[in-house]
């Protein structure tokens, strides 16, 4: 194999840096890029006037995803074309809890095929349920349990968007976490909204991890430092995003969506300035 006798010291030499090399691979195999997208909830008010206008606005900014929240009174093939235009993909979709009840689902699941979303995500727990308890979220776990059996027949991913409400219980375990228990990890999955987890007290970097390989999609936030705590652009506020994206990686996070509930200033320097800073530590 070799033309002249190999060294203990070159032999050393060549398995320590055969360890680096491979170390270094797997570091860059676990700092794979993470997606990045918007959740047009945060543009709502301009959307009114100009729903097409301002996802082309949305593309502009360097955006390659959107999440949906609504589509504009746009049927399913113009969202799609209207996405295919923009060279954008869309990365999830808000759906109130009715349309994911029986009579509804088969619909849903349609339109949300045909804009090739994969990710279909309830974005709160009716009153209705949480207002009863352990029973409630029982009855919801199930209606989530049949909903997401569908969707992943058809190809996508159940997921449950949460606020601090379901943190701010008495009874323990909390509602978050009951939920957690009664639904098929494989059939529901999570959208961690990470400010309402600080806002409820708790570290979200700690809940990601938790939920290993059960949380594609994180929603990303910033607080004001101030009381009361409000929002704030990414990278602008209290929130450790650097740690946040890192728990999200090594738990399987796929998407990094940004939302901001409420802007005091312009909503598209909000954005703006939230991509270029998520763009640059995990883009």
């Amino acid at each position: 194999m070799f033309d002249k006798p190999v060294s203990r010291r070159q032999f050393s030499g060549w398995m320590l840096a055969a360890t680096a090399l491979a170390t270094l691979a797997a570091e860059c195999s676990k700092k794979k890029n993470l997606g990045i997208g918007i959740q047009l909830y945060t543009l709502r008010d301009l959307m009114q006037n100009d729903f097409t206008g301002t996802i082309e606005k949305v593309a502009s900014l360097g955006y390659p995803a959107v999440e949906f929240a609504g589509y504009g009174g746009l049927s399913a093939p113009q969202v799609r074309d209207l996405l295919k235009r923009l060279n954008l993909r869309c990365c999830g979709a808000h759906e109130g809890y009715g349309a994911l009840t029986p009579e509804m689902l088969e619909k849903t699941i349609a339109f949300n095929t045909a804009i090739a979303n994969p990710y279909i995500v309830c974005p709160s727990m009716p009153r209705e349920f949480r207002e009863k308890g352990t029973d409630g979220v029982a009855a919801f776990a199930d209606a989530m349990n049949q909903a997401g059996e569908k969707i992943k027949q058809a190809g996508m991913q159940l997921c449950y968007h949460n606020h601090d409400f379901e943190f701010h219980t008495a009874e323990r375990p909390s509602l978050f976490d009951q939920l957690l228990q009664r639904t098929d990890a494989e059939l529901v999955k999570m959208e961690i909204d990470t400010y309402w987890v600080r806002h409820a007290g708790l570290d979200p970097i700690a809940l990601i991890k938790k939920l290993q390989n059960r949380c594609p999609l994180l929603h990303m936030k910033d607080m004001t430092a101030g009381e009361p705590h409000t929002f704030a652009p990414v990278g602008q506020g209290v929130m450790d995003i650097m740690g946040i994206i890192e728990a999200g990686r090594e738990a399987g996070v796929q998407w990094l969506v940004v939302e901001q509930d409420r802007c005091e200033g312009s909503v598209l320097d909000a954005v703006a300035s939230s991509y270029q800073h998520l763009h640059r530590l995990a883009g």
